[in-house]
């Protein structure tokens, strides 16, 4: 069922609404659907590689708005929002997660909005443990923004052989965002004192 739904979406990106389509998917994966915005956002930057940011621009707008959805589902309606977290196989997780939200919550949204797992996870739990939400929405527009703006920059600049390269080092490349990140904010502490 998975295999369609993922074909189903990879379809929309060849349709004449594509761009609303991506907007509704890149929304809903964050905050309840299964597949990520990537499946469309690749072959429409590789179709139109002059509106590659575009369209990274409306995943992000889209992804943020469903990361508001998916924590008004933790935060508002908790019940539901832990029978998602179930559904995603990840309730067994939910007291080790609650402990590491608690004491790094900042970075874990960093971190896990970056990579291919389910952004929805981030977004519901952080309702659930009532994360600061101007916090949470502003490190969703950074992490979200990098990700679908890296790879439209990636297949822009290169195409379908950098994206293979990207997919398979992903973890590399988010340690090195993370090392630059952390180097430019001590950077900045050092230069404001």
């Amino acid at each position: 069922m998975l295999r369609k739904l993922y074909d189903w979406v990879f379809s929309l990106a060849r349709h004449r609404h594509a761009t609303r389509s991506l907007a509704v998917v890149s929304f809903a994966e964050s905050s309840f659907f299964p597949i990520p915005p990537d499946v469309m956002l690749a072959p429409m930057v590789l179709a139109k590689p002059e509106r590659a940011y575009f369209y990274a621009m409306v995943c992000t707008v889209a992804s943020v708005l469903g990361g508001i959805a998916g924590y008004a589902i933790g935060y508002f309606l908790e019940p539901v929002g832990l029978q998602m977290l179930a559904w995603l196989g990840k309730a067994d997780a939910f007291e080790a997660s609650k402990a590491l939200f608690q004491q790094h919550g900042a970075w874990v949204i960093l971190i896990k909005g970056l990579t291919p797992i389910p952004f929805k996870l981030i977004t519901i739990a952080s309702g659930i443990f009532q994360f600061n939400l101007a916090l949470f929405i502003a490190l969703c527009v950074v992490t979200r923004g990098a990700r679908f703006f890296l790879v439209a920059f990636v297949l822009k600049r290169w195409g379908p052989p950098m994206l293979a390269i990207v997919e398979k080092r992903l973890a590399l490349f988010t340690v090195l965002f993370l090392v630059l990140l952390i180097g430019a904010f001590f950077m900045v502490k050092l230069i404001g004192h």
